[in-house]
């Protein structure tokens, strides 16, 4: 019985998933303080100055939010494209399948 391999098992192709999932990181990260910034400003130009509390709850609420769900949302990416989903959903069924082609 062949299984299919992961291209997460080459530590080269590895290497390069992970420096693709860390980049991406990277820009949502900028896209959250943007948004967190852009909230601030919003939340403050329509009520003043509430309690400071107020403030950093709502930027951290929103902020470890966009920040889990991107990062969640990228392993669940990076799992499908490496090939990972399916090398591991045929070594539990017992299929026999074929080595995904080099990309």
């Amino acid at each position: 019985m062949k299984h299919r391999s992961s291209l997460l098992q080459n530590p080269q192709k590895a290497a390069l998933a992970w420096a693709r999932y860390r980049r991406v990181m990277a820009w949502m990260m900028a896209v959250t303080v943007l948004l967190v910034i852009g909230m601030i400003v919003h939340l403050w130009r329509g009520n003043g100055l509430i309690s400071v509390h107020f403030y950093i709850a709502a930027a951290l609420g929103l902020g470890l939010s966009m920040l889990l769900a991107s990062a969640l949302m990228g392993l669940a990416f990076l799992s499908s494209s490496s090939g990972h989903d399916d090398a591991v959903g045929s070594a539990q069924t017992g299929e026999d399948a074929i080595t995904p082609p080099e990309a």
